[in-house]
């Protein structure tokens, strides 16, 4: 399925923003969270990209799952490793194992549900982690109030993450046709609200 005039627009609107991320949108952290970002933010550019350019039949790809994990989990760790100065180490570790149990379940044939319980785990934690942390620190006065914006974009990203992710399990939780025509302007959406949250917030 080929995107649309519209959706490639919004595609394309959503692979500049991410460059600009990845260019000069957040600099001024630490090693790790530049890192992290970087990650996050260079593959949501990569994906996007190559929708962009091959259309939504990309999505089918197996690596799929994998590369919807890479971000939310690259993302929440440069939060955490910001914010949650005591759980840093934890929160790494969670973020790499995670990681792994995700790939390993989707290399091999697992048993039963685990592959789908470990997906919603990790997405779950990490999506939970991008959208309370940003808000809990703009309420709290932590952090400026539109640093909140990056926890909506938190929340945006994991139901784009689960949608695709469900999909891709053949468990889809709307049609696959619904998911493809709200997916552009999701992203499109989700990365202008991290966009916004770190420059502004």
């Amino acid at each position: 399925m080929k995107p649309s005039p519209l959706d490639r627009v919004l595609l394309l609107f959503t692979v500049i923003i991410a460059a600009y991320q990845v260019a000069v949108g957040i600099d001024g952290f630490d090693t790790l969270p530049i890192i992290a970002y970087t990650v996050g933010f260079g593959v949501l550019l990569v994906a996007v990209l190559l929708i962009f350019i091959l259309g939504f039949d990309i999505l089918d790809s197996p690596v799929v799952i994998i590369i919807s994990t890479i971000i939310p989990l690259s993302l929440a760790t440069g939060l955490a490793w910001q914010h949650l100065a005591s759980y840093r180490t934890l929160y790494l570790l969670f973020a790499i194992g995670g990681f792994l149990a995700v790939t390993l379940t989707r290399s091999i044939s697992a048993p039963g549900k685990l592959p789908i319980i470990i997906l919603v785990l990790t997405h779950g934690i990490a999506g939970m982690t991008i959208f309370i942390l940003p808000i809990i620190l703009s309420i709290q006065g932590k952090a400026p109030p539109l640093f909140a914006l990056v926890g909506i974009g938190g929340a945006l990203i994991g139901v784009g993450g689960l949608l695709l992710s469900f999909l891709k399990t053949g468990r889809p939780i709307l049609s696959r046709e619904t998911i493809l025509k709200v997916l552009p302007g999701l992203l499109l959406l989700t990365t202008a609200c991290f966009a916004a949250g770190f420059k502004f917030g």
